[in-house]
């Protein structure tokens, strides 16, 4: 089988923006062989250099040691890099970096255009790559005026209407939700399965390692460990300590085992975890009334304190661009409370209206018609400045909220509009250096030297520094991997607790949704579909798939093992919530269960928010 990618030895190094001080290496010492028809993965931490090694698999960048050979041809001759860029196509993190036309059909024919196919293969291959998406209803739309996450299905589009031989996707399913994310990588998984496609996926989604040949895990710039999936995921420690994870069957097995449930090898593919569980309950003789009545009360919550709405929003409705052909329906009628120090998550198929609605929390969008209250009173034209001091808003890219010189400069250009003394200035930066982490040294870099993490925490701390009363996030966690992920929600947490913050965050990560909302609002279509705690929200399985979400995996897996058993199981939301329950309905002493209690709450990263709410 011929190779498409070959590295020996191969490094780069990026100039730093500091004078006179040496290049900063990306990329050290990388050997790899990746034949036609592979599927590998790349996992590793921000900054780890994964983002780099895409770029020398397709001579965006040239390496400055070692060579890089792309399906025979060397990057270092310039006379190949046409070849070797129809031969590997990259969809990156941003589709906004990739998208050049005015209607989503040219966007993705412009890659074919340029490689002189002709135009009735450039139709098909356009239909053909859009459908493969679930893009095809946009065809005469603005990309621009699509959601982020159908600009990212437009962008990998229009590689595969290249049809290369082999794709390259960094983090290109992060913005996306369940349903999309699913559907794409079936896609890709479709063209390396029936068309022999060779396809390298950058991730910071442990599940999408699973279906992989090959797990390449980075760590500065080299190659932390290497090897089958199975391989990989069994040293769950090492991969910790390198700022990720695991799958969460994976998390809910290595529980069961440091609990004492369980002996044997940590469940990866599919079908291992339902054999580990036969193995606990053949082992622990579990008493099957025991599970039907822990069962029962798993599901039962009670509701967060009702305290008075820090938000009102009453038959909201947004229309985009009315009265011409691009009119379009963003909003429709949705009424929604939210409760002063709450924590409420946003979930729903992309495009369902999610961040035009977050948008109006803080005036950046006028309604078109219905109405707003925060903190009891009602919004208009002449309360938008005290509006925007009181309710912070952090978008998808936080890169965009950052300008300024230096972290410093970028985090007191706020106060400084509102003429704070120095005095006060600084006591602001520094309760919020001190709570996000940000150190004297960072505070003096520029904020474009930050990694994904850090530049996330800037812009964070920019708008924390106002000390708004309520806090909306858009998507805080997308692109990080999973130690920026917990360091986040750790702050959230804190901020939740410790400050009474009212927080907002719209995520298509379900398991962050289960585990940090007390209240989980679902958006179809503009309207209010859902509204209810975790635990009932996510019981409605079947009614979320029809939404184009998805529940947490251990919540499916739970699930799935009870009718597969023929028994009740309780609706999980987490793995310390799945391992207690197992504990119970077993034999296991009552060292075990304090043993299961906290092994589970490490490997869960924190605990689901109790709660029944008023699912409508």
């Amino acid at each position: 089988m011929s190779m498409i990618i070959d590295m020996k030895h191969a490094g780069y190094r990026y100039a730093s923006q500091i004078p006179d001080a040496p290049p900063v290496p990306a990329v050290s010492d990388m050997s790899l062989t990746i034949s036609q028809g592979d599927f590998w993965v790349v996992l590793g931490q921000n900054g780890s250099g994964k983002s780099t090694l895409s770029r020398l698999m397709n001579a965006l960048l040239l390496p400055k040691e070692g060579t890089v050979v792309i399906d025979g041809l060397q990057t270092s001759d310039e006379t190949h890099l046409w070849q070797i860029r129809r031969t590997v196509g990259v969809v990156f993190q941003n589709p906004d970096n990739q998208i050049v036309a005015t209607t989503v059909e040219e966007d993705v024919a412009f890659g074919p255009e340029n490689l002189g196919i002709p135009q009735p293969e450039i139709r098909n291959r356009v239909d053909e790559a859009l459908e493969t998406v679930a893009m095809s209803s946009y065809l005469t739309h603005s990309p621009h005026m699509l959601s982020g996450g159908q600009k990212q299905r437009v962008a990998i589009a229009g590689i595969l209407a290249m049809k290369p031989k082999c794709i390259v996707l960094d983090e290109a399913t992060s913005m996306l939700d369940p349903e999309g994310r699913l559907e794409v990588l079936e896609a890709i998984r479709s063209l390396h399965r029936d068309h022999g496609m060779t396809v390298v996926l950058i991730t910071h989604h442990m599940e999408e390692a699973i279906g992989a040949k090959h797990v390449l895990v980075m760590q500065s710039g080299g190659t932390l460990i290497s090897g089958t999936p199975g391989e990989v995921f069994q040293q769950s420690g090492v991969l910790r300590d390198a700022g990720l994870d695991v799958p969460q069957m994976t998390a809910f097995g290595e529980a069961l085992r440091d609990a004492g449930l369980y002996e044997g090898m940590l469940p990866v593919l599919p079908g291992e975890a339902a054999e580990m569980m036969d193995r606990v309950f053949a082992t622990h003789s579990p008493s099957w009334d025991t599970v039907a009545e822990h069962a029962g009360a798993a599901e039962v919550d009670t509701d967060v304190v009702e305290n008075a709405p820090a938000i009102r929003v009453t038959d909201l409705r947004h229309v985009y661009m009315p009265g011409t052909l691009y009119e379009r329906t963003a909003l429709d009628g949705i009424s929604l409370s939210v409760r002063k120090g709450e924590v409420l998550g946003i979930i729903g198929h992309t495009g369902s209206g999610k961040s035009t609605l977050v948008q109006h929390l803080n005036g950046l969008l006028k309604a078109t018609s219905g109405t707003l209250e925060v903190e009891g009173r009602r919004v208009d034209a002449k309360s938008l400045k005290a509006l925007r001091r009181k309710v912070g808003l952090i978008f998808q890219y936080p890169e965009h909220q950052l300008f300024e010189e230096t972290v410093y400069k970028d985090i007191v250009f706020g106060l400084l509009q509102m003429g704070l003394s120095k005095d006060e200035t600084d006591r602001r930066v520094q309760k919020v250096a001190t709570l996000l982490s940000l150190t004297p040294e960072m505070l003096e870099k520029s904020p474009f030297e930050l990694s994904g993490g850090q530049k996330r925490r800037a812009a964070i701390a920019g708008v924390l520094v106002m000390e708004p009363a309520i806090l909306i996030l858009d998507e805080p966690t997308a692109g990080l991997d999973p130690k920026g992920s917990r360091e986040v929600f750790r702050l959230l947490k804190d901020l939740n607790r410790k400050e009474g913050t009212t927080i907002l965050f719209i995520s298509h990560n379900m398991e962050d949704i289960a585990a940090f909302s007390d209240r989980v609002a679902v958006l179809r279509d503009g309207r209010l579909a859902m509204l209810g705690t975790p635990h009932n929200v996510f019981a409605r399985q079947e009614e979320l798939t029809r939404m184009h979400l998805d529940v947490p995996a251990i919540t499916r897996f739970f699930r799935e093992s009870g009718d597969r058993l023929g028994r009740h199981f309780p609706s999980v939301l987490t793995v310390a919530e799945a391992v207690l329950f197992m504990q119970s309905a077993t034999t296991a002493s009552a060292t075990t269960a304090s043993a299961a209690t906290a092994s589970a709450t490490t490997a869960s990263a924190a605990t689901a928010s109790a709660g029944e709410g008023d699912a409508s």
